[in-house]
């Protein structure tokens, strides 16, 4: 089983998404006013309307569209359809933030073994689905093995809890 978990590209992280975008300066606007991005410097050989954006070790690149027109409508958020997840420290704060802005969302809550997760779902202006949540309540349990691969400390703690609950230890 190792082997099929392993690294045969010797990946090391997440770099950046790319998305093409209706209005390059729209999406600017949205990515650093509503999640905090930041612009930075991009190559200069780049010889097409883009942004680059930074911020949770994560680049986002903003790409114009050649058929800005061609756009779908915003669909109705869909917490199964594609998205970019964040995590965030205060659901209640994302909540109020996103209310007050005028946002429209979708608010689910997931529980697994007592253990709860909430999730808000929106879309940026181009209809890309974001994700709000608090997902690192849930612990990553490996299927098979014993190695836990966690995201933090509350992970490890969920999964304590959970194999409590699942072994009655």
């Amino acid at each position: 089983m190792k082997d099929s978990w392993g690294n045969p590209l010797q990946l090391t992280s997440l770099n950046q998404i790319s998305l093409v975008c209706r209005s390059v300066q729209e999406s600017i606007d949205f990515y650093s006013n509503i999640l905090g991005f930041a612009p930075v410097r991009r190559p200069g050989s780049f010889d097409f309307d883009r942004a680059w954006l930074l911020n949770y070790g994560i680049g986002i690149h903003l790409l114009q569209s050649e058929e800005a027109g061609k756009f779908p409508e915003k669909r109705e958020v869909n917490p199964k359809d594609n998205h970019i997840s964040f995590q965030c420290e205060s659901m209640s704060a994302v909540e109020k933030s996103l209310t007050e802005m005028g946002i429209n969302y979708v608010r689910q809550r997931v529980e697994e073994h007592g253990i709860y997760v909430d999730q808000i779902f929106f879309h940026d202006p181009d209809g890309f689905m974001i994700e709000i949540c608090n997902c690192d309540n849930l612990p990553a349990v490996p299927l098979a093995g014993d190695a836990v691969r966690s995201c933090s400390r509350v992970n490890i703690q969920a999964l304590q809890h959970q194999q409590q609950i699942q072994f009655g230890v």
